[in-house]
């Protein structure tokens, strides 16, 4: 939980494959700004990967990819901004929004933040380069991996079984690329944030668990929202 917010509960499920199809869309048009073509340009393919794993519409992928290159009357251009600030009861939280209007984005955010608190805490979090892999051989060595690619560090991944890699934010492309050498899939590659003093979840009373839960849930839901990263573990 500490690398990134993931909401869940039976609540959320309902409207979830909508918001992740918006969040998809979203990552194809801004990754095809670097060019429309996935065999040169491996950020869009692996947005496009994610998207197929998760069933979009073959339409609705092309219309992303047109979207952000340009190609067509329809071009959207997506600013990313980051928002920073506590969650209930001193959490920190850095949240990457993908937005077409920041004067819309802005004021829902501070909304969002009302049962929470926006301050700079951007110098509690490391920026870092994230890959989510799995094994795709028996014996895959994750230490081992991270070492030989060039990683920073590993983690146990938000799915069991897949583990995140962290690398400089200017090794991620490198790394990505060599992980498969050894013995690993890579799933997803971003830029993203890390806390250096995570919040042990434990430490926090059922209550207040709840409350941070709440808060970083209704952040989860704002459309604009592309990535949370929080300072919580377990």
């Amino acid at each position: 939980m500490g690398a990134q917010w993931k909401a869940k509960g039976k609540a959320l499920v309902a409207d979830a494959k909508g918001r992740l199809f918006g969040k998809l869309v979203k990552e194809i048009i801004v990754a095809a700004r670097a060019g429309a073509d996935p065999a040169g340009n491996s950020r869009l393919r692996l947005a496009i990967e994610a998207a197929r794993k998760a069933s979009m519409p073959k339409d609705t992928l092309e219309r992303a990819i047109k979207k952000g290159s340009g190609v067509g009357g329809d071009a959207v251009n997506y600013e990313r901004v980051i928002y920073e600030g506590f969650a209930p009861h001193q959490v920190p939280v850095m949240v990457e929004c993908l937005t077409d209007n920041v004067n819309r984005t802005a004021p829902e955010m501070r909304v969002c933040f009302r049962k929470g608190q926006m301050s700079a805490v951007a110098w509690d979090f490391d920026h870092v380069g994230m890959i989510e892999g799995e094994p795709e051989q028996a014996g895959a060595d994750a230490e081992l991996a991270a070492i030989e690619a060039g990683a920073q560090d590993f983690e146990p991944g938000e799915e069991e079984g897949q583990t995140l890699f962290l690398t400089d934010p200017s090794d991620l492309d490198a790394v990505a690329k060599a992980l498969p050498g050894f013995g690993f899939k890579v799933l997803s590659v971003k830029l993203g944030y890390k806390a250096k003093n995570p919040v042990s979840m434990a430490s926090l009373s059922p209550e207040a668990q709840e409350e941070v839960q709440a808060f970083l849930a209704g952040i989860e839901n704002n459309d604009d929202v592309q990535n949370v990263f929080v300072g919580l573990v377990d």
